[in-house]
């Protein structure tokens, strides 16, 4: 079975935690995929080649791996050159995921540019493209990524006013880009994840929800405060 029908229907978390969370770490986030895999996850998300490392030590669960990197004059920072991209590639991950949004990238390397280099780079190697519109999707289809993610709706200027999770999003993609659409982004609810289900993805992805006890926690205490 590949990857993409191991993958497809289920569930992927999102294990990852920023520098500034308690759970920051490659062991913690190894766990989680662990429990993950044992509630019935069908693959992982994470971030950072030190976590990526324990999390395959841990689960054989297909990987979604990216590199979160701040470069100058860029607000792309989800696997946003050529660097991470091999980085990921060495680690055995089954799917890389970047950002393919319009935003300038390091260098003002366009994204047509730099995925042309790096699919002919690797040209058996999946990825995904992390996107925040219904044109950023089509154009990563077109320019043969092999997943489309709605990852970063609401997230860009361009899509900050959008209602999240954007179902909308998810069926325009499913419907015209004629590529396994991922969804991911904002989905907190079994109710939303429902809906989700009836946009005919090929997977979602819940990180938040599942793995930010922080966040979470904080969802919960807003209500008990009226906020």
């Amino acid at each position: 079975m590949n990857v993409l029908e191991k993958i497809k229907g289920g569930l992927i978390v999102s294990c990852q935690a920023l520098e500034d969370e308690p759970l920051h770490s490659s062991f913690i986030m190894a766990k989680m995929a662990k429990a993950a895999k044992l509630g019935g996850a069908v693959g992982i998300r994470a971030n950072s080649i030190k976590d990526i490392i324990e999390i395959k030590k841990e689960v054989d669960l297909p990987v979604i791996g990216i590199i979160k990197i701040d470069y100058p004059l860029s607000p792309v920072y989800i696997t946003p050159t050529a660097s991470e991209v091999d980085a990921l590639v060495k680690r055995g991950c089954e799917i890389i995921a970047i950002d393919a949004t319009s935003r300038v990238r390091p260098n003002k390397e366009t994204l047509d540019v730099f995925f042309k280099t790096i699919r002919n780079k690797y040209p058996n190697q999946l990825f995904m493209a992390d996107c925040a519109t219904y044109n950023e999707g089509i154009n990563a289809a077109a320019l043969g990524f092999d997943l489309i993610g709605t990852t970063l709706n609401g997230y860009t200027e361009e899509s900050k006013n959008d209602n999240t999770p954007n179902f909308d999003l998810m069926s325009d993609l499913v419907r015209d880009s004629k590529k396994p659409v991922i969804a991911e982004g904002n989905i907190w609810t079994t109710c939303q994840l429902q809906q989700v289900k009836e946009r005919g993805v090929h997977a979602v992805v819940i990180g938040s929800a599942i793995t930010r006890p922080m966040l979470i926690t904080r969802r919960f205490v807003n209500i008990l405060k009226g906020s």
